[in-house]
Formats: C-alpha cells, sequence, structure tokens
C-alpha cells in the first residue's frame, strides 16, 4: 500500500509544490490548508504521517500536535518551521513531536524523515494487533473497560462487526458511550485511515439539510454561488455516523433509503448521480421500532439499518465497572488539566457504585473532572448520607473485592492474598455480593482448579 501523508500547510503555493514533489518520490499524499481538517482525517488506526507547518492561523502546528496526540500518542507528527523557530520545534520534540525540518528544505531529507516515521508507526500497529491477538488488553477493552459481562459482549460483537463493512446501528441511552463505540468501530475496521463524519440528525437546519448531506451544484438556489460537497461524499471511503437518526424527517428518510441501497447521490441542482463509498453507522438513545410504530420513522429504512446492532448499557446494567471506570477517567482527566492524579477513598469508589446515573458515563466523567480540580469533596458518600451503616460496609466490602479482581487481570491467588482471605471465604463474598465468577478468568489454570 502506498505510504500515506497528510500535509498540512496554509500557503497554497508550498503546499502544492511539496505535495507534487512528495508524490514523486512515491507518497500519497493529501494537501490540507488547516489543522481542523487534519483531524477530521485521523483516528488511532492512522497508518501514516502528519507534516505540518508550524506557524499557520488559527490552529498552529503545536495546537494539532497536542490535539492529534490526544487521539493517539504514537500518531507520528513531523514539523516544519523557519529558523527563528528551531528552539519551539525542540520543544515540541520533548512534548512527542517524532521530529522536525528546517526551511528551506531538500524534498529528499523530508521524504527520508517521513518514511522513517511511517516505518515506525507500522510496527506500532503491528504491535498492537499482535497484543489484541495474544488476548491481552486492546485499544478496544482501553475504550470500553469493563469486565461485566454486558461489557465483554459488546467488545465482542464490536470486534466482529468492525471486521465487516456492514452498516450498524448503535442503541443506548444518553451519555452511554454510543458516539465512542462507533469511533472505535471505523478505527477497527479497513476504513480506519480515511475520514470519520459525524451528522446529528437533530441539530440540521431543515431548510439546508439536503445541500448539507448531498452537496450541490451553482445555482441550485439563491446564494449556491459554487459548487459544494456534502458531508456523505466528504466522507470519501471513510464513516459517515448519524447521530439521532430517528430525529431525521421523513421526507429525507426515503433518500437516505435510497443511498444505502444504491450506494449513490445526486447533489442538488444536478442529475447526474456520483458513486458512494461509505460505511453507515446510525445511533439512537431509543427503540427505533417504537418510532416506527408511532409513523414517524419508516419501517423499511429500519429493516436496512437494522443488520448489525450494538446495544450500549446504562451504568446501572454494569454496576461493578464503576469504581473501575471512574479511576480511568481519573486519569484522563488529571492529563487533561495537566494535574497530578489523586486518589480516590475507598469508601467514596464504593458509595459511587451504589448512585444512580442517569447521565451514563458522561455523568461520571464529569464528577471526575470535578473531583480532579478540587471541586468534589471525596469525604462526601455520593451514595447519600441516609444509608445504614451495615449497608455502607457492605458496599465498600463489595467494591473493594470487585476492584481487586480487576487490578489482579481475574487472576484468583493475589486477590485473596492481598486481601488476607481464604479462597473459600472470597468465593462467599463473591456470590454474596452476586459478582460475575467469570471475572476469574485464569483461576483454575492458576490455582490446579
Amino acid at each position: 500500500m502506498t505510504p500515506r501523508v497528510l500535509l498540512v500547510e496554509d500557503d497554497e503555493q508550498m503546499r502544492s509544490s511539496t505535495a507534487q514533489a512528495l508524490e514523486l518520490a512515491g507518497f500519497a499524499v493529501e494537501t490540507l490548508a488547516s489543522g481542523e481538517e487534519a483531524l477530521a482525517l485521523v483516528g488511532p488506526g492512522f497508518s501514516g504521517a502528519v507534516v505540518s507547518d508550524i506557524r499557520m492561523p488559527g490552529m498552529d502546528g503545536m495546537t494539532l500536535l497536542g490535539r492529534l496526540h490526544e487521539i493517539d500518542a504514537e500518531i507520528p507528527v513531523i514539523l516544519v518551521t523557519g529558523h527563528a523557530e528551531v528552539p519551539l520545534a525542540v520543544e515540541a520534540i520533548r512534548g512527542g513531536a517524532y521530529d522536525f525540518i528546517e526551511k528551506p528544505f531538500v524534498v529528499q531529507e523530508l521524504a527520508t524523515v517521513i518514511r522513517r516515521a511511517i516505518d515506525h508507526r507500522g510496527l506500532v500497529l503491528e504491535n498492537r494487533r499482535l497484543r489484541a491477538v495474544a488476548g491481552k488488553r486492546d485499544d478496544v477493552e482501553a475504550r470500553l473497560p469493563g469486565r461485566t459481562q454486558v461489557m465483554v459482549d459488546l467488545r465482542y460483537r464490536l470486534r466482529a462487526i468492525g471486521a465487516s463493512d456492514t452498516d450498524t446501528l448503535i442503541i443506548g441511552p444518553t451519555g452511554a458511550g454510543k458516539e465512542v463505540v462507533a469511533r472505535a468501530l471505523h478505527d477497527i475496521s479497513p476504513r480506519a485511515g480515511r475520514p470519520f463524519i459525524a451528522i446529528n440528525c437533530a441539530a440540521l437546519p431543515e431548510a439546508l439539510i439536503e445541500s448539507e448531506l448531498f452537496g450541490h451544484e451553482a445555482g441550485a438556489f439563491p446564494g449556491a454561488l459554487r459548487p459544494r460537497y456534502g458531508k456523505f461524499e466528504h466522507a470519501r471511503g471513510g464513516t459517515v455516523l448519524l447521530d439521532e437518526i430517528g430525529s431525521m424527517p421523513l421526507e429525507l428518510q426515503a433518500k437516505l433509503l435510497r443511498v444505502l441501497q444504491e450506494r449513490v447521490i445526486t447533489r442538488l441542482g444536478s442529475n447526474d448521480p456520483v458513486p458512494l463509498d461509505v460505511r453507515f453507522i446510525a445511533v439512537s438513545k431509543v427503540d427505533l421500532q417504537d418510532v416506527v410504530a408511532q409513523g414517524r420513522f419508516r419501517e423499511d429504512l429500519f429493516w436496512r439499518l437494522n443488520v448489525a446492532v450494538l446495544h450500549v448499557p446504562p451504568l446501572s446494567a454494569r454496576r461493578e465497572d464503576i469504581p473501575l471506570l471512574f479511576m480511568q477517567l481519573l486519569r484522563e482527566a488529571a492529563a487533561r488539566h495537566n494535574l497530578p492524579e489523586r486518589e480516590a477513598p475507598a469508601v467514596f469508589l464504593s458509595g459511587l457504585a451504589a448512585r444512580e446515573w442517569p447521565g451514563n458515563v458522561r455523568e461520571l466523567r464529569n464528577l471526575a473532572e470535578r473531583f480532579v480540580l478540587g471541586l468534589e469533596n471525596a469525604d462526601l458518600d455520593p451514595a447519600g448520607q441516609g444509608a445504614r451503616l451495615a449497608d455502607r460496609v457492605a458496599e465498600f466490602e463489595r467494591s473493594l473485592i470487585a476492584s481487586a479482581i480487576a487490578a489482579h487481570g481475574g487472576r484468583l491467588r493475589p486477590v485473596y492474598e492481598t486481601l488476607g482471605i481464604s479462597r473459600k471465604t472470597l468465593y462467599e463474598k463473591m456470590q454474596k455480593y452476586g459478582l460475575d465468577r467469570r471475572l476469574i478468568v485464569d483461576a483454575v489454570e492458576e490455582d490446579g482448579g
């Protein structure tokens, strides 16, 4: 496969001449005028390299570096600098940039750096794949952590569907992580290196919705002075996420059905069909069958989308995961705010598992943000001060055992040794608190049955 390079440069002449030279050197180059455009094309599965000018209006190269490393810290970013910016570029290397090259540069030197970066990226991705094959924690589990059976099943189905190219329907309550699932589905698919375009069907202005999705030709309507790609066409071999699909107007549903069936679109003001190579992922917080019964969603479109379905569970269906998930969200929040990690007391964590979470993971993430910023008192009992002492002690013990099992990767011996109890007592307490024995993945092998 031809090595892929995203070239981010606001100067049109410089962008064009550099791209031509790199294409002659054997690279597949995509030219972009801004960092925002680059972010739309990059995910954790991106297999190429990013070359960016360090000085640009709007999002500069340093900011782009940081944003890309929020997506994946090992994406190789090469910064192009002026002579006066070399100290800044050196600082960027310390911050994770792969390399920098100083203007004016010889294209062959840039090509050599890019080849090294792409070779390194290939090794990183191959190593991740081998770890996943070996059964170790992979990128999907890092994004969707949890040892409850509902999460194990979700990851299994996601990996199975991700390897195919089928359109997918994702259903789950508000804040449960539906877009995280959709993004993971894209990033483990063969389309990972292509755009991921998210469209909120509930937020599109009705007067412009067709133009936004299908694009238009010059003169298609007053104010259409030049041709414009729609979001479907902009996806260019990637994935289109249709969020809040149940809110799409009925008239547009008919046109979407045709797109799904025929994989062509027609821009407004044109009669010429345009082939469309994209994968559609539809997302809904409500059961679409109920919306069909209400007459607000086409039944034929529902069955067209209902080929592969992923159900994202609410936190109430995976309470054992809440302490572990909160600790991960704490680490992410601390890194985001460049603050030291803050320990959460065990009684605080146990209270989280007993609390109702109508906002699901989004609400838990907001709590982690407040906790890291010192806006949440760790001495407070999140489950409520009115709980009986016996209930609070039991919930604390349950949370401690679940956290120990997760911390030791499901291995039995270090769990009961760390807790200072016998193996028999551990089993009895797991049964008492309804902990899933499938969390202990290697117990039989390690302890000889």
